[in-house]
């Protein structure tokens, strides 16, 4: 239960804060022999993060599943289509990373150079942060956004990171970029739970031990909570720099890890 609970954490925790779940899982794996979740257990995990999103912005998915009403605004409606324009990228991203995927998730060298980089987007954030004024998204922002999203495919860069920067480097109000980040990971999540599922389906998995993936899955949904609303309590206060200098420890601690 123990192995469940930390996987839970790790997923939950590391899902929104700018830090790389992928990348902490690489990590737990190599050098603490914590064993791999399988797919079916990383399959409820994801759903577990997708509960923690689909909570915190339930009021904006509410409004966007109405756009199309009677009720709806011009202003959801685009929105819409700013979130599938920016889901496009990690779409195509993910169909070509499928080969090989494999060798990049056993690299630790990757998996630093990869924390490294999201220190510099971090710590690029933190320094743009103040030019960053505009309240409306554009077209254009959310293909950017959707390019920088695809960079997470990469174990160590960080999903939230690296699109929060995006949208701040393309001036977009930090509070509005990270709100559009995590609007934007729904559809990256029902995706990878979908794969994992028809993958489950396929290999005929659905054996396991229940009463440790629920611990998992519950503890991802209230970690990730909590980590959604810490992420943007740091946005709003202009303090990502602190990712920015933990990436930057760990990512050079598992470059040198790997080398000795």
């Amino acid at each position: 239960m123990i192995r469940y609970a930390l996987l839970g954490l790790i997923q939950g925790l590391t899902e929104f804060l700018p830090v790389s779940s992928s990348g902490h899982l690489v990590i737990a794996e190599r050098l603490v022999a914590l064993d791999p979740p399988g797919v079916l257990l990383e399959t409820f995990l994801h759903l577990g993060t997708l509960g923690a999103v689909l909570w915190v912005f339930r009021s904006d998915v509410a409004e966007l599943a109405r756009a199309f009403s009677r009720r709806g605004s011009i202003e959801r409606r685009k929105e819409i289509g700013f979130l599938i324009a920016g889901t496009i990228p990690i779409v195509v991203g993910g169909l070509l990373f499928q080969a090989v995927a494999d060798t990049v998730f056993s690299s630790l060298t990757i998996v630093g150079a990869g924390l490294l980089f999201t220190a510099f987007a971090l710590a690029a954030a933190g320094r743009l942060h103040r030019y960053a004024k505009r309240r409306q998204l554009r077209f254009v922002d959310s293909l950017i956004v959707g390019l920088a999203q695809m960079l997470a495919l990469v174990p160590g860069v960080s999903r939230s990171g690296v699109t929060i920067t995006a949208g701040i480097a393309r001036r977009v109000d930090p509070e509005r970029a990270a709100r559009f980040s995590f609007l934007l990971s729904i559809p990256a999540l029902i995706g990878a739970g979908l794969l994992n599922l028809w993958s489950v389906a396929a290999d005929g998995g659905w054996s396991g031990d229940w009463w440790g993936i629920l611990i998992g899955t519950l503890v991802a949904l209230v970690v990730g909570i909590l980590g959604i609303r810490a992420l943007l309590a740091v946005v709003r206060r202009a303090r990502l720099w602190v990712f920015a200098v933990y990436c930057c420890c760990v990512g050079l601690s598992v470059l040198i890890l790997d080398l000795i």
